[in-house]
């Protein structure tokens, strides 16, 4: 009694960890998808508008504008290092007066020691732009400045990017994590690790693509092409799946009765008094004790005699209801056994999972002293 209400309680916490999980899953894609529409959506077109507008921007007339370009000259005050850096890397506050005696400043990227232009008392023209300085014009080159519209379109394409992509990876995971499990029983963490492998490789193409194109365009076709491959081998991969999920699932396994005796790693699931969310079980050759439940690896203290009425029926692979009593499932293997019970008519058996890592399967079949049938 005890027994069956522990595992209805496990069970109850494990159904609520799951609804958990999918909430959590269903928020974060959605926020994901959200934010991507924002930055998609709004923002960038924003940032291309304001690059358009620069790049077509001319000087201004007499009685320009803040829309066209307004070049002033100006006197190098001093040059101050930024720190810390805004962008990483060097960058330089550059103090100036203008020619009617407004101070200003301005950041540039870089050290003040790699332009020998840049000394103090040094006449330059800094370029206005919607009110802030654009670039600055030394004796032979031009700097623009942190003001620089010029490709701030990247960082919200980027981001957009990245996030739309784990917010729909998220929502695919939460489908065809589904249709995995009512599909097939089997579980095979590999299927799972496909669409996480191509969103990933998604947004790494993406953010690469951002910055090594010269238009959002571009970078969008790069992006779509690689979705469109990455979703044929996705497609793939579920078409191949489905195919070997058919059939019977049974692994044969030669039994191998030990010598010795042995503390094999296991989990037995099942109600039953011997079974346990972890522990091991102590094998041996054929004897009156040859199969003992111990807590520890040691298998000395403690030790639970497994009764002779367990049956093995067959050795399957995990299936992903399974993943609750499995550490890692990539290793492991199940042995399906039923134990009767003392004086129990031959309807009233009680299932019992005993999972292990496969290389200790044989051992553990040669100490029941029957190997499983299909």
């Amino acid at each position: 009694m005890t027994t069956t209400r522990t595992a209805t309680t496990a069970a109850q916490l494990r159904s609520t960890d799951r609804a958990v999980a999918r909430g959590f899953g269903v928020f974060t894609g959605t926020v994901g998808v959200l934010v991507a529409a924002w930055l998609l959506l709004f923002s960038l077109p924003g940032a291309l508008d304001r690059e358009r507008d620069f790049r077509a921007a001319a000087a201004c007339a007499p009685a320009g504008g803040d829309d066209c370009l307004s070049t002033v000259p100006a006197r190098i005050d001093r040059a101050v290092p930024v720190k810390p850096s805004p962008r990483g890397g060097p960058w330089t506050w550059m103090h100036l007066t203008e020619a009617d005696g407004t101070t200003s400043r301005t950041r540039l990227e870089g050290s003040a020691n790699r332009w020998p232009a840049a000394r103090a008392e040094q006449r330059v023209d800094v370029t206005y732009w919607r009110g802030q300085i654009r670039y600055v014009d030394f004796e032979s080159e031009r700097r623009y400045t942190s003001a620089d519209v010029r490709g701030d379109y990247r960082l919200y394409l980027a981001w957009g990017l990245v996030s739309g992509t784990l917010g729909v990876l998220s929502l695919i995971l939460l489908y065809w994590g589904t249709r995995l499990t009512r599909a097939s029983g089997r579980a095979r963490p590999w299927l799972v690790g496909t669409p996480v492998l191509g969103g990933f490789l998604l947004t790494g193409i993406g953010t690469a693509a951002t910055f090594a194109t010269d238009s959002a365009g571009a970078a969008l076709q790069v992006v779509g092409v690689s979705a469109a491959v990455l979703l044929a081998v996705c497609g793939v991969v579920a078409v191949v799946s489905a195919r070997r999920s058919r059939g019977d699932d049974t692994v044969v396994m030669q039994p191998s009765v030990p010598t010795t005796e042995l503390v094999l790693p296991v989990t037995i699931v099942g109600e039953v008094p011997y079974a346990g969310e972890g522990g091991h079980l102590v094998v041996g050759p054929v004897g009156p004790a040859h199969l003992s439940a111990a807590p520890d690896w040691t298998g000395v203290a403690a030790r639970r005699e497994v009764p002779q009425t367990l049956t093995p029926i067959r050795v399957r692979p995990p299936y992903w209801s399974d993943f609750e009593h499995i550490d890692d499932g990539r290793k492991c293997l199940v042995l399906e056994c039923e134990d009767k019970g003392e004086g129990e008519g031959e309807d009233e058996g009680v299932r019992v999972l005993i999972v292990t890592h496969r290389k200790h399967m044989p051992w553990l079949l040669g100490a029941l002293r029957s190997a499983p049938t299909g």
